[in-house]
Order: structure tokens, then C-alpha cells, then sequence
């Protein structure tokens, strides 16, 4: 058919004919017959990189996504895309992710495929892929490569990377010494796959299948079992249905589908980044999220899911327990069942399809949550205008409703230079406030946000104190951490003109962060030390720092958000969400 299959987006020769004459002839010279290119063409990114651990399966999905579409009548053609690796990629993988978007986009436009099955796992790779197949607007589907396995050390369960940053803090606190943490270090991550707890990449995980984008169960098999090929079959499968139904990406990704997406967020205890990259997700189909509507949906949506670091369970108990659909049984009566999935059914007709519920300890009863409201709670006030988070469910209840003393680094080399010095002053009641790790700050938000617990507290027992950033944290990471705090500092938002010795005020219950400084001295320190948005001279810094967005419009680059009708809006309430 034309514009369709190899027919689709033909090179520019000046020829349409011979454009397709000779894009046959190339491809048969890789061994492929006449009969062979009359079928649906479903592209397969792979993401595979000797630098990205969580994609070592990529072999074997990429071989099982193939047998899928071949039995569904399709034609596979892989192809490869950047990938980005969480601990791998400086100074942030968040920096790379919009490249990584644009990379997809371009990719899928560029050459003939009628669907697109979208390989990733590790933390941005997989909001990249969905940024970009939504802006591209070809059939999609997402395929997480699943979570590694757990391992053990001297008895104890462990894996990355909340047990990561638990060992780290005892190292630092010199409970354990250099020997002690080298022997952990063998035993966090016990084979390929993304961390193994609720962290970013298992929320985006959860998200996708919640979106309807990922076929159902697909997220929480482990990388290294046959139900993470099997997904991939199945996965494959569904793509050639796709095809030949035209099933594009905004068919799926509509205002309800997100919402059920932050219902499910919510009630995982999801990564803190989960909301950034959905915010990203949604505005490439011109969908807004507003903060407020998401904290109004966490005050009645519960914590249900236990897992680390919000509870104890790793994500290979969560799929023991029946995965998502456990918990969208739960959540059922919160959810907008009709929206549609890759499978050609609704979510509300999956959940059916999953069967009963049966005995098991890692998802709560709605009745009985792990934690009364969900996960995240949005704060705002004189300090974060523009809104800022924090992950309430792994927060210390004591510190929930805080104020204290302002302790102050204007940057990561300061923190660096300065934490765990011993004449620093500091105590266990101040309040840590690190400056200039936002969006162009950073550049890219880095992982900053968990500022460690100085040296000199932690040596004498202190586990937790009030932290503020405009950067963000790892979903593996736990602790009273307030993140996101927006207009960040380095574009003179108020973070900017925080002292030490200021008085901060948290608190949770009221949704509020307030700098408590008079309003006069606040325009006076505007006024002595003004800001203006950080540049560099060249490539892709210089179009990152121009462009990028901040974290309430999900740190996207401004030119790839989708740029919505107003008149339309005015007539369609329901695109907001």
C-alpha cells in the first residue's frame, strides 16, 4: 500500500519511483525477498551499550520481539539509537534524555516502519523513547528490559540501588571500613537489568503499562527470566496488530490514561523523577499536568505497594505477587477503565483478563495501605513559587513539619569542598539547602538532591535532616529531601537568595516551604545580586541551556513541546488534566 511499509517515507531523489526501486534493491541485498517487504514493517530500537548494564538483555528481547512480529505476519527491522546509562553518563543522564528523544523521533520518521517496539529500562531511556514515538506519531510500544535480581551478602538480601546508598551511609559514618564496603560492592547488582526496588526505572516501568503504551504484566519480570521473553514476544505480537489498525500513540496516551499513570505513581511510591519525565510525556501530546491536580490526587490514593525505599520488598516479590495488575485491582475504582491499551483492549478488560486476586504480602488492601496518601506531596510557598515535591512516603515523620537553621552551598563543587569538613557549622537541626543543580544549574538536574548527611553528624548517629535542592534524587534514594524547587536558582529563583543562618519552615501537612526572611530583605538581595540564565558557546550545551524547560513543564526542550490550539482548548476541557 502505498505510503505504507517500504513505500513509507522514501528518500528524496526527485523520483518517488525510483526512490523505492532503489531502497528494494539495498534491502534485498541484505537477504530479503520480494514477498518478505510486502509485509507490515515494525521497527525494533535497541538500546543495547557495553556502558548501560540494565540493557544487557537486549540481545535476547531484540530476538524475542522478532519471533513475535514474525508470527503475527510482520516484518522486523531493528535498528539502533543512542542509550543512555544512569551511573555511566556525565554529568547526568538527565542531560542526554531530550537527545536521546530526539534521537527516537528522528529515527522512527526517518526510515519506513508501520509500528515501533521501544526497547529501554534504565532511567531516562525509557520517558526518551515514549517522548519521542509520541512526537513521531508512529504505532508504538514500550518494552522495559526488567528489573535485576537480588543478591545477598553475609545472609542479608540486597540490591541496587537503595542498598547502595544504605551501605554507602554506614561507610561514611565509618561503621563499615574499606574492606567491608568493597565486599558489598560484589553483591549489589546481581545480574544485568535496571535497580531492583522502586526506583525511577521501575516507576517508569509501571507507568508505561498503566499508560496502556506496554503490554500488560510487562512490567515487573525480571531481565534474566523466560516472562521477560515472553513480553517480548507478546510485545512484538501486538506491534504488527498495531500496524495494521493504525493504532497511533495519542489513541493511547490521552488525558485519562495519565491520569490513571499518577493514580499509579502515586500508589507505588513511585521516584519522585517519575513526575518530571510524565510531565515531558504528556506535553509532547500537548496534555498539561498541573501540581496541583496531582497533589489533590495524592491526598486519596494510598501507598499500596511495598517496596523499597518507601517499604521492604524488592520488584521480583512484586511480580511473584502478580505485578501491576495487583495493584490495579486495587485501584480500580480510582482508574478510567476505557482507555484503550496496545492490546486493542481496554485497561478495565486487562484487569479482568489478569483473573482474581490471590494470597500475597507485597500490595496492600486498599483498606490496609502502606501509607495513608501517596507517595508524593507538592509544596509551595515564598521559596518554591513555582512548586517543589517532596517523597513523603520515605520521609522521617519527625521531620515532616520542620523549621530550622539554613546551611548553604551555592553549588556541587562547594558541597564537595565543604560537607564533611569538621569545622563546618552545622547541626542536626539545620536545614541543608544546595543551590544551582537545577535544569541549567546543573546542567540537567543531576541526582544531587540526596545531599549526604555531613561526616561529623553521621559519625554520631544522625541518619536523616531537612534537605532542599532545585535538583532532583534518585527514586532509589529515601529520606526528608525536598526536591524540584522551582524557578531554580540559577534563573534567580528565590532558592538563589537563601543564606545560611535564614530560618526555613517545612511542612508537609500544610503543603508549604517558606523562607523565613521579611519580604523587603528578600527584594534587596534580588537587587544586589541578580542572575541571568546560564550559555555556552557551543553545541549540544549551547542548545540545552537555550531551550531546556523547568521541572513543572517536565525539563523538555521548548521546541518539542506540542504546541496545542487555544480555540481547541476552549473547547475541550477534558485535555487538561
Amino acid at each position: 500500500m502505498a505510503g505504507q511499509g517500504f513505500a513509507k517515507g522514501l528518500a528524496n531523489y526527485g523520483d518517488a519511483e525510483f526512490s523505492l526501486f532503489l531502497r528494494k534493491a539495498f534491502v534485498k541485498g541484505a537477504g530479503y525477498s520480494s514477498a518478505a517487504l510486502e509485509r507490515p514493517v515494525i521497527g525494533i530500537v535497541e538500546t543495547g551499550s557495553a556502558y548501560n548494564p540494565c540493557h544487557g538483555n537486549m540481545p535476547q528481547l531484540v530476538e524475542a520481539v522478532k519471533r513475535g512480529v514474525f508470527m503475527a505476519g510482520g516484518l522486523p527491522m531493528p535498528f539502533p539509537t543512542i542509550s543512555i546509562g544512569e551511573s555511566f553518563a556525565n554529568p547526568t543522564s538527565m542531560y542526554l534524555r531530550n537527545l536521546m528523544a530526539m534521537d527516537t523521533e528522528e529515527m522512527i520518521r526517518a526510515q519506513p516502519m508501520d509500528a515501533v517496539v521501544l526497547i529501554g529500562g534504565c532511567d531516562k531511556t525509557v520517558p526518551a523513547q515514549v517522548m519521542g514515538a509520541a512526537s513521531a506519531g508512529v504505532p508504538a510500544i514500550q518494552l522495559v528490559t526488567g528489573p535485576m535480581l537480588t543478591g545477598s551478602h553475609h545472609g542479608e538480601r540486597v540490591g541496587a540501588c537503595t542498598d547502595c546508598r544504605r551501605y554507602w551511609g554506614r561507610y561514611r559514618a565509618a561503621e563499615i571500613d574499606g574492606p567491608g564496603i568493597d565486599a558489598v560492592n560484589d553483591r549489589l547488582v546481581a545480574s544485568v537489568g535496571s535497580c531492583g526496588v522502586m526506583g525511577t526505572a521501575s516507576t517508569m516501568a509501571c507507568v508505561v503499562e498503566a499508560l496502556g503504551l506496554a503490554v500488560p504484566g510487562s512490567a515487573t519480570p525480571p531481565a534474566v527470566t523466560a516472562d521477560r521473553l515472553r513480553a517480548a514476544e507478546l510485545s512484538g505480537l501486538c506491534a504488527v496488530g498495531l500496524a495494521r489498525e493504525r493504532v497511533t500513540p495519542d489513541r493511547i496516551l490521552t488525558p485519562d490514561a495519565f491520569r490513571n499513570a499518577l493514580r499509579v505513581l502515586l500508589a507505588i511510591g513511585g521516584s519522585t523523577n517519575g513526575i518530571v519525565h510524565l510531565t515531558a510525556m504528556a506535553g509532547r501530546l500537548g496534555i498539561p499536568i498541573d501540581l496541583a491536580t496531582l497533589d489533590r490526587m495524592g491526598r486519596e490514593t494510598p501507598v499500596l505497594v511495598d517496596l523499597k525505599p518507601s517499604g521492604q520488598h524488592y520488584m521480583e516479590d512484586f511480580h511473584r505477587a502478580g505485578g501491576l495488575p495487583t495493584l490495579l485491582r486495587e485501584l480500580k475504582p480510582l482508574l478510567h477503565l476505557d482507555a484503550l491499551t496496545v492490546t486493542g483492549r481496554t485497561l478495565g478488560e486487562e484487569i479482568e483478563r489478569a483473573g482474581p486476586a490471590f494470597p500475597q504480602t507485597v500490595v496492600r488492601p486498599f483498606a490496609e495501605p502502606l501509607y495513608p496518601q501517596g507517595g508524593i506531596a507538592v509544596l509551595s510557598g515564598n521559596l518554591a513559587p513555582g512548586g517543589a515535591i517532596i517523597k513523603q512516603s520515605a520521609a522521617s515523620p519527625a521531620l515532616m513539619e520542620h523549621e530550622g537553621r539554613a546551611v548553604v552551598f551555592d553549588g556541587l563543587e562547594d558541597l564537595a569542598a565543604r560537607i564533611d569538613a569538621d569545622d563546618l557549622d552545622v547541626a542536626a537541626d539545620d536545614v541543608l539547602v544546595l543551590q544551582n543543580i537545577g535544569p541549567t544549574g546543573g546542567p540537567g538536574m543531576p541526582e544531587a538532591g540526596y545531599i549526604p548527611i555531613p561526616k561529623q553528624l553521621a559519625r554520631a548517629g544522625v541518619k536523616d535532616m531537612v534537605r532542599i535542592s532545585d535538583g532532583r534524587m534518585s527514586g532509589t534514594a529515601a529520606g526528608t529531601i525536598v526536591l524540584h524547587v522551582t524557578p531554580e536558582a540559577a534563573i534567580g529563583g528565590p532558592l538563589a537568595h537563601v543564606r545560611t543562618g535564614d530560618r526555613i519552615r517545612l511542612s508537609v501537612a500544610a503543603r508549604r516551604l517558606e523562607l523565613l526572611v521579611p519580604e523587603a530583605d528578600l527584594a534587596a538581595r534580588v537587587a544586589q545580586a541578580p542572575r541571568t540564565r546560564p550559555r555556552a558557546a557551543r553545541g549540544y550545551a549551547k542548545l540545552f541551556l537555550e531551550s531546556v524547560t523547568q521541572a513543572d513543564q517536565g525539563v523538555d526542550f521548548d521546541f518539542l513541546r506540542h504546541v496545542r490550539d487555544e480555540a481547541a482548548d476552549a473547547q475541550d476541557g477534558e485535555a487538561a488534566l
